[in-house]
């Protein structure tokens, strides 16, 4: 019987700490930031043929694309429009 409540007292408890260290919210951005930054990211890192997205970018890789993006989503859609690396 005590084995059973110790286990019954270990499964709360973990279950305790599990509740307690989920983050209360998760930040998601809105359409319309991501439209705006998409735009401003396409229009710094233009295809390098129009109308085909497999043929790549015309400057710059995926990753500083990516980068681009992530950058204007934490400004708010702000960046300054330096020439990409």
């Amino acid at each position: 019987m005590f084995v059973n409540l110790r286990y019954g007292c270990a499964l709360f408890g973990f279950i305790g700490i599990a509740m307690v260290s989920i983050p209360d919210s998760a930040s998601a951005i809105t359409a319309e930031l991501a439209k705006k930054c998409n735009a401003l990211a396409a229009k710094q890192f233009p295809p390098r043929e129009i109308g085909n997205p497999a043929a790549g970018s015309a400057k710059g890789s995926g990753r500083a694309q990516r980068e681009y993006f992530n950058k204007c989503v934490a400004n708010d859609g702000k960046v300054d429009d330096s020439p990409a690396k």
